[in-house]
């Protein structure tokens, strides 16, 4: 994204400030990389964000998060929300990711399917502040898996996000949060949004591998009545 040009320059500076966990060999496989960061993929002005937990070898090839089977589910659900037909075409699937904003909670891949800890986090989540609460246009944020929502528990008052979670109609209901960021100049954004967490749609997660596609049928449905991702 060519607006985004410094914004990136910035999370390179910072991964090159002090060595920490990359799975070289899929960025270089790829002639790619390693310490080029990929926070997004999609159109900053769309109402509608998805945000999953990070970057897995398919992405990094793309260049995009949630481009494997977890965001093809994604992808096709966004479709069939919009066209009303259920397709794998890879363009018609491009399409559908071009209408929303796809990123992770940290821009880079981990080495094999482990999440980043929470000091690697720490260390990128200024550039995730910015990229929602400045760069961002949109208000509802999709979120796929446990520590993909709970990422955003500083955003809420003590105690609220994980009580939230626990509720048996956290699949079905949102929760209002109050994003914040501050710029390299100093500037403080702050931004009202409304998480919709999903489950993640990965094989290994048996309980809701399989409900996934409904599910986000019924959330897009709800969303589709508040704005417009044409």
């Amino acid at each position: 994204m060519e607006q985004l040009k410094d914004f990136l320059l910035e999370i390179r500076e910072e991964a090159q400030r002090e060595d920490f966990p990359i799975d070289r060999e899929v960025y270089e496989v790829n002639g790619m990389d390693p310490l080029e960061p990929i926070p997004c993929f999609g159109n900053l002005e769309s109402p509608l964000c998805f945000f999953a937990r990070d970057l897995g070898k398919d992405e990094v090839k793309a260049r995009q998060p949630l481009y494997g089977s977890a965001g093809r589910l994604v992808r096709q659900g966004i479709h069939r929300a919009l066209e009303k037909e259920q397709t794998s075409d890879l363009t018609k699937l491009q399409k559908a990711a071009d209408k929303v904003l796809l990123s992770n909670t940290v821009p880079y891949k981990p080495p094999g399917n482990k999440a980043y800890s929470m000091g690697v986090k720490k260390r990128f989540r200024p550039f995730l502040e910015r990229l929602l609460a400045q760069h961002w246009q949109g208000s509802y944020i999709i979120t796929l898996g446990n520590e993909a929502f709970k990422w955003f528990v500083p955003y809420a008052p003590k105690g609220v996000v994980n009580d939230f979670f626990k509720q048996e109609d956290r699949y079905e209901s949102e929760l209002e949060i109050t994003l914040t960021a501050l710029s390299p100049s100093g500037e403080v954004y702050e931004k009202k949004v409304f998480l919709a967490p999903l489950p993640h749609p990965s094989p290994l997660n048996q309980k809701y591998y399989a409900l996934f596609p409904s599910m986000l049928d019924r959330r897009l449905e709800k969303l589709l009545e508040k704005v417009s991702l044409a």
